[in-house]
């Protein structure tokens, strides 16, 4: 794995969203060197490590159609050597686009279980294991999101890692899904420099973040920081978390054509626009040190009809045809 991983400033994305050129930088974890890059590598160094040290031969774990988590955890067993079977919310379509289509490049079987909320989509997840045992194999369950107090660990890491490189951080914004990222940047950096901002993955993201956090504290590493209020923005999600808002789309289109970097309309646009909105209403303030952290899920654009509507109309109306007529 790529690390530490880059951080980079952000002067025009810091004018364009009211702070001080030098206030906001962006730490670049879409850039970790593992099937497209994103966050849950860092978890999957620590979950699939353990489910490999402990003889598995199959990864098996669940997530959106849609899901970086999935297509991450196709790719992680493609590089040790082992099946991965990854069960989906939905059903096919013709459209098998962005990460899902990465998920059949790096040869993992994907088992669709319907319209299903969390815990059907977790009870599909043990009858399939069970019956990968039946039939001789190994599983190892990988959790939704790969947020265990396990998979927390790599973003313990990376909290001390960012302190290195920006000892005097205020705050450091990210999407918050299934909480393990969130979860173990509040253990090494303090609850109060870590704005969560909410995408909708989860029904009660306070609680599941409180729980990761509390396993870390007296579970896997000890000697944590003591429990504090949570920083989280829960007015990002909009109607749903599929659906693409307005200010998403803009906090999208502003990360582009400030800085050339590229989010995607579920986690990162949505933690950008929780960003915005935290400048806004003074949650963040110019003259501070903010780190926005990229968590990558760009193939997860690719599979996002309707912003893909949306990029492919704003070349259409700025279009022109040569020569001239």
């Amino acid at each position: 794995m790529s690390r530490p991983t880059p951080l980079e400033p952000a002067p025009r994305l810091a004018r364009a969203v009211g702070l001080e050129p030098g206030d906001l930088w962006v730490k670049r974890d879409d850039l970790i060197g593992l099937g497209g890059g994103g966050n849950k590598v860092r978890k999957l160094e620590w979950t699939a490590g353990a489910a490999r040290a402990e003889g598995a031969t199959t990864l098996v774990t669940s997530g959106a159609a849609q899901s970086n988590h999935a297509r991450l955890t196709a790719a992680a067993g493609a590089r040790l050597g082992m099946d991965v079977v990854l069960v989906l919310a939905g059903a096919p379509s013709e459209g098998m686009t962005g990460n899902i289509a990465l998920d059949g490049l790096f040869g993992a079987r994907v088992v669709w279980a319907g319209q299903v909320g969390e815990a059907e989509l977790e009870a599909v997840v043990a009858a399939v294991a069970e019956e990968l045992r039946g039939q001789g194999a190994r599983p190892a369950v990988i959790p939704f999101g790969g947020s265990s107090v396990l998979g927390a660990q790599g973003y313990v890491e990376a909290g001390r890692e960012l302190l290195e490189q920006v000892p005097d951080l205020s705050t450091v914004v990210v999407a918050l899904g299934s909480g393990g990222t969130m979860a173990g940047l509040v253990h090494s950096l303090g609850a109060e420099r870590v704005l969560g901002v909410h995408c909708g993955a989860v029904a009660d993201p306070e609680q599941t973040v409180s729980h990761l956090v509390g396993g870390l504290i007296g579970g896997l590493t000890g000697g944590g920081p003591a429990a504090a209020p949570l920083r989280l923005r829960l007015d990002q999600v909009g109607p749903g978390y599929s659906t693409l808002t307005e200010p998403v789309m803009d906090a999208l289109t502003t990360a582009a054509r400030t800085e050339g970097i590229v989010l995607d309309p579920i986690y990162t646009g949505r933690a950008l626009a929780g960003l915005i909105a935290a400048v806004r209403d003074g949650q963040v303030r110019p003259g501070r040190r903010t780190v926005f952290l990229h968590t990558g899920g760009l193939p997860g654009l690719f599979g996002h009809a309707e912003t893909l509507a949306r990029a492919r109309s704003a070349v259409a109306d700025t279009a022109v045809r040569w020569p001239r007529t």
